[in-house]
């Protein structure tokens, strides 16, 4: 009997409507609402963590901004505190990207370029690019992320551009723009990204100029989000890879299952494993203070509040994230005994 091989394409059509799919509800919406200000009532008062300070402009943000966002499949969202407050999406945009990536060239193409393993190593690790053979690892670090970049279509560097804020846009449901101060201070401060990227590249694992390269991923990284815009964006991966406030179908079915496996395994770097352990939902934080989850089929969970814990995790993000996620239902891993009749 041949073993089919761990990297082997399935037979069947799994973005065919008629695949079995993994789905849930949210609980009623008066229940959603009274448990996001639940959450959010009990953790604004917290001042653990640190703003960012590495990049000069994100230090001026405010350690008391709090939002919380919930979105369902169904388009209905419920939200608290500083939603309307913009940010930079920092590291969020990874996985969006990485999806436009697997949707473009294939989720197997871009596994073979990108890898999808987790490191184990801080989110800008040079000694991960050297430990290990595949060097990007994973798209959800910054080497993997800087290669999923430099993999956008696209012959130039315009092009490439333009169809990740594009594609960032269509996940959120709205046009994205680049902050500009944020994107001047990053240039000036990324000499470590800049090294990644030639690194990546003397071992031929970046697919475009490394300078280019490392431009448009500190663009990709600098575009304006409310914590409503995280949410929609994390809720068109639950939904299938449609967005529900638009009904536009962003990327497939079979990527979006790509996608949210690398987000569980690699979306809060060195703690990942206790992200899951604890949460249970796959995941994605950003240095501004965005943390994104998505519970296939019922919905994603966005929060943003800056302080952040020594790993570059939003502390209130994590507490706010953990305590909704049990009681709305989203921990993949839970379960009860079926009742016998």
């Amino acid at each position: 009997m041949t073993k089919l091989s761990m990297h082997e394409q399935l037979p069947f059509d799994e973005d065919a409507t008629a695949s079995p799919v993994s789905t849930g509800d949210l609980p009623r919406p008066d229940e959603v609402r009274a448990m996001v200000t639940e959450a959010y009532e009990r953790y604004r008062a917290n001042v653990d963590g640190h703003v960012a300070d590495y990049i000069p402009v994100l230090a001026k943000a405010s350690p008391s901004w709090f939002g919380i966002s919930v979105v369902g499949v169904s388009g209905k969202s419920f939200e608290i505190g500083d939603v309307a407050t913009t940010f930079s999406i920092q590291s969020v945009s990874k996985p969006f990207v990485f999806a436009l990536v697997c949707d473009a060239i294939g989720y197997e193409e871009a596994r073979q370029r990108l890898g999808v393993n987790s490191t184990g190593f801080p989110f800008d690790s040079l000694m991960a690019v050297e430990l290990n053979v595949d060097r990007t690892m994973n798209p959800l670090v910054n080497a993997g992320a800087m290669a999923a970049t430099s993999l956008a279509p696209g012959a130039t560097a315009a092009e490439k551009w333009e169809r990740i804020r594009d594609g960032l846009s269509r996940f959120a449901g709205r046009e994205l723009s680049v902050d500009e101060e944020v994107y001047v201070s990053e240039s000036a401060t990324n000499l470590r990204n800049q090294g990644i990227a030639h690194l990546l590249e003397s071992y031929g694992r970046l697919y475009f100029d490394p300078d280019q390269a490392t431009d448009i991923y500190t663009r990709q990284c600098s575009l304006g989000v409310t914590v409503h815009d995280l949410a929609v964006m994390a809720a068109t991966l639950a939904n299938g890879g449609v967005n529900p406030l638009t009904g536009e179908e962003v990327v497939g079915r079979g990527v979006c299952r790509r996608v949210l496996a690398v987000m569980a395994t690699a979306g809060l770097y060195e703690l990942s494993g206790d992200w899951l352990y604890e949460i249970g939902v796959p995941g994605k934080s950003g240095v501004s203070g965005g943390i994104v989850t998505v519970s296939p089929g019922k919905g994603s969970l966005a929060t943003f509040s800056p302080p952040l814990d020594p790993a570059g995790n939003s502390v209130r993000g994590q507490l706010a994230t953990k305590y909704l996620a049990e009681r709305l239902g989203l921990n993949l891993f839970s379960s009860a005994a079926a009742s016998r009749d």
